[in-house]
Parts: structure tokens; C-alpha cells; sequence
């Protein structure tokens, strides 16, 4: 995003992100910036609905629902600013402001009131399920192309995208995606997973937390569209440790978010990853990280062949 991070390690956007007293921890565990939890605009369309329902009166005045849904989104949106605020007066880092957005609706003036809440950057969560039969691929990523324009022509500071890997022509879209005027790509988002109750008969939450094997999908992403795409690329989902970390380097990342790993070990796991990576580094000889950065992504490595191999065929092909 042109942020310039003291290190590669970035708290994600969680309801971990979502108080101060969290932002100041993971900036003294050593996170390069903090991304804070995301404000919704689904959930501020449905609490404007529902403050509407719960004032609704037999005779409106003029402009009375107009003026709920209104409160019902500042109220929102004044929360958010006083965090931001406060957490940027806080840390010594650059703190990132999370929309989550699923339309290029007006609300995207809200942009312009973060950055005069100090935000330093603001990461943009888009994702438009490809599931309306009526809907072409077109059409669905035309979304995305107006959210971020919206966006970057409402704010001076940088913007990225944070998307998910659902684009009928992954390589063309983000390279498209990439010269709209962001400063970063974030590869990739996690979505809620529904399961089912088999005695109940019921939805239940799927797994809420990435695991380390879900590392391999956007490394092999980061690793083909490093040196490719027209702004700098932050990897997600699955990085739980400093192999992880490293690995995600040398496919081209410029930096990793983690958020999963923190709930479950603690904002401390932060310093234990920068201390892996120094240790590698110190081990082959490398002073900083450009030393390395990229060395492994599609167009430096022997094999790039490697990284669009979709079959076992290979590994597995003998196996009865």
C-alpha cells in the first residue's frame, strides 16, 4: 500500500482488532500495522431496518424513516470513528480502517470520514457470492470495480482490496483490479461455512478458524501474480507460524495478515513468527528482506510449470 511497516506481520481485521487495549498489544508484540475489526454495511442495512421497525408508528411524519435510517448509521459509524481515533493515537504503527462492503452504495462517503479519524490506510472487503443464476461473472465483478472506484476517488489515503478467489479469470481480474488505483491486493478473504446438524436438522457455523494447511491456496496465487500485478500483494489465511511467514515472502508477499493464530495462541505468537524469521535470515546470510522477497514466485523459480499443476497425477498416479 506504500506504508512502510517496521515488519512483514499484520493484524488482521477480527473482533480481536476491536478495542484498544488489543491494537496496543499486538503493536508491542512486534505487528508491522493493525487492521481493525471491519465495520459491516450489511449490518448497518439491518440495524437501520430494524430501528425503523421498532419505531414504526401508525402516522409517520415527513421524513421520519429517512431520519432513523440515518441515526441508525452515523450511530454506527461514530463508534467506529472514536476507536479509529483513539487507536491511532495509541501505536506507533500505521492503523488500517476494514470496510466490509457488498455494493457501491452511498455509504462509501464513510471513507472519508476515517481518514479524518487518522486512519492510515483503509482495506476494503468486497465479495459478491457468485450464486444469483441472473448474474453474470461481468456483472458480479463489475462490483468490485466501482466499490474501489468510489473509494479511492473519496480518500487521499491508500486503499487495498481484500477478495476472495472467486473470479471466472482470476489472473486477468486482479491484474485489472490492480491498476484501479489501489495500493494493495489482500489474498485472500474467509468466509462464514455452514454446516448441518445431521439429528437437528438444523445450519450450525462450520470452522471458524483457518488451519495451517489452508496456507496453500494463496501461496500458489501470490507466488503467480507476484511481479504481475500493478500494486503490492498481502497474503491471508493460513499463516500460522513463521515457516508460513517465510514462505509467503519468497512467493512474493510483502506482508502477511494473521488473525486466526491470535485467538488461539495470543498476540505473543506475533513476536515468536518475527523471531523464526530472523533466525532465517541470519542463517542464509540475508540483511533485509528485498535479500529474498519474490525468490520463489512463478517467474524466478525452474518450475513454474509447479504452480499450475492441478492433478496428483504425479505423486499419486502408481498408488492402487
Amino acid at each position: 500500500m506504500g506504508l512502510e511497516l517496521r515488519s512483514p506481520v499484520i493484524a488482521a481485521s477480527s473482533t480481536l482488532t476491536g478495542t484498544v487495549e488489543n491494537v496496543v498489544e499486538a503493536a508491542r508484540c512486534g505487528a508491522g500495522a493493525v487492521v481493525l475489526k471491519s465495520l459491516f454495511e450489511e449490518q448497518i442495512l439491518l440495524d437501520s431496518a430494524e430501528s425503523v421497525e421498532e419505531n414504526e408508528q401508525r402516522f409517520w411524519y415527513g421524513q421520519a424513516e429517512d431520519y432513523i435510517r440515518e441515526y441508525s448509521r452515523a450511530d454506527a459509524l461514530n463508534g467506529y470513528l472514536a476507536l479509529l481515533d483513539e487507536c491511532s493515537r495509541s501505536v506507533p504503527v500505521p492503523v488500517i480502517a476494514s470496510i466490509n462492503c457488498v455494493s457501491a452504495g452511498e455509504w462509501v462517503s464513510f471513507a472519508r470520514e476515517m481518514e479524518g479519524a487518522g486512519a492510515a490506510g483503509l482495506e476494503v472487503n468486497i465479495f459478491v457470492p457468485p450464486s444469483d443464476s441472473s448474474r453474470s461473472a461481468r456483472e458480479n465483478e463489475q462490483v468490485y470495480y466501482d466499490v474501489l472506484e468510489r473509494v479511492t476517488k473519496a480518500v487521499h489515503i491508500p486503499v487495498s482490496a481484500k477478495i476472495s478467489s472467486y473470479f471466472s479469470s482470476m489472473t486477468e481480474s486482479v491484474g485489472r483490479l490492480s491498476r484501479s488505483g489501489i495500493g494493495g491486493l489482500v489474498l485472500f478473504n474467509r468466509f462464514f461455512s455452514p454446516d448441518i446438524d445431521i439429528e437437528t436438522f438444523s445450519l450450525k457455523p462450520g470452522p471458524v478458524f483457518s488451519t495451517p494447511s489452508e496456507l496453500h491456496h494463496s501461496l500458489r496465487w501470490i507466488a503467480m501474480l507476484s511481479g504481475r500485478v500493478g500494486c503490492d500483494l498481502a497474503a491471508s489465511t493460513g499463516v500460522h507460524d513463521g515457516e508460513a511467514l517465510i514462505k509467503q515472502l519468497l512467493a512474493g508477499a510483502s506482508a502477511v495478515e494473521v488473525a486466526s493464530v491470535l485467538y488461539q495462541k495470543g498476540f505473543e505468537e506475533i513476536r515468536i513468527m518475527l523471531g523464526v524469521l530472523e533466525e532465517y535470515m541470519d542463517r542464509h546470510g540475508f540483511e533485509r528482506l528485498s535479500d529474498f522477497a519474490g525468490r520463489m514466485r512463478m517467474d524466478a523459480v525452474e518450475n513454474p510449470a509447479a504452480y499450475e499443476r492441478v492433478q496428483f497425477l504425479k505423486h499419486f498416479g502408481n498408488m492402487s
